[in-house]
């Protein structure tokens, strides 16, 4: 948790090695990050960012990139815990339907959706949500939540949200501020002690609005980082 440009994604995308850290060191199984291969290491840490990337290919494979050898089945259930096998069965072509680059021709939603199911799919060891959900509507948020429960179990899983009934997936909430931790600790114990927290979700509120299903304006969405997942 924290303010916008606190610096949460930047902590993601150091674990990731998007950028390399300047000092310090991060670890994952006792392992530093600088000695594992990055393609080892984004096997091992799914990414799902609040605008995924959609690449000009069929919605199956769009599923399926984190591992190719998915079969059909494979990615109907990890669509149908992501709450987006509905929409993809009223497509022409269903999962077999080519996408726009980025998936302009998707809403913001419906491209989170397809990005959480990719997240199933490939089951990494840790998982990092950042702003998954934002752009997903209450009622389909709270089906991904009960669907989210499962795979969160048994793997390290760090979620950047602003959303409450995101933050009630967590066990731990850590508040950051200019890129260092302020305080930790329950969701009932920080906002029972520390203002600041109080203060950041109330912002969150402030800032909150519904845009799934939403459709897209003409032409194709503002440039995006390239992720992995």
């Amino acid at each position: 948790m924290g303010r916008t440009g606190c610096g949460k994604t930047t902590l993601a995308r150091l674990l990731l090695r998007f950028y390399d850290r300047q000092g310090g060191a991060i670890t994952v199984d006792g392992h530093d990050i600088t000695d594992i291969t990055a393609d080892s290491l984004r096997r091992t840490v799914g990414f799902v960012p609040d605008e995924p990337f959609l690449f000009s290919a069929s919605i199956h494979d769009n599923i399926a990139y984190g591992r190719p050898e998915a079969d059909r089945a494979d990615v109907v259930a990890a669509a149908v815990a992501a709450q987006a096998h509905g929409f993809i069965s009223e497509l022409d072509e269903g999962y077999d339907t080519v996408v726009g680059e980025r998936g302009y021709d998707l809403s913001g939603g419906q491209r989170q959706r397809i990005a959480i199911a990719r997240a199933f799919v490939a089951d990494p060891s840790v998982l990092i949500l950042d702003d998954a959900t934002s752009s997903i509507d209450v009622a389909h948020e709270a089906a991904i939540h009960e669907a989210l429960v499962d795979l969160l179990a048994d793997r390290t899983t760090i979620v950047i949200a602003h959303r409450l009934s995101t933050i009630s997936l967590a066990q731990r909430v850590v508040l950051i501020e200019h890129g260092r931790i302020v305080a930790d600790g329950t969701h009932a114990e920080l906002l029972a002690n520390e203002p600041r927290y109080t203060e950041v979700l109330a912002a969150g509120a402030s800032d909150e609005t519904d845009n799934d299903d939403v459709q897209p304006p003409d032409g194709p969405s503002a440039p995006e980082a390239t992720t992995r997942w």
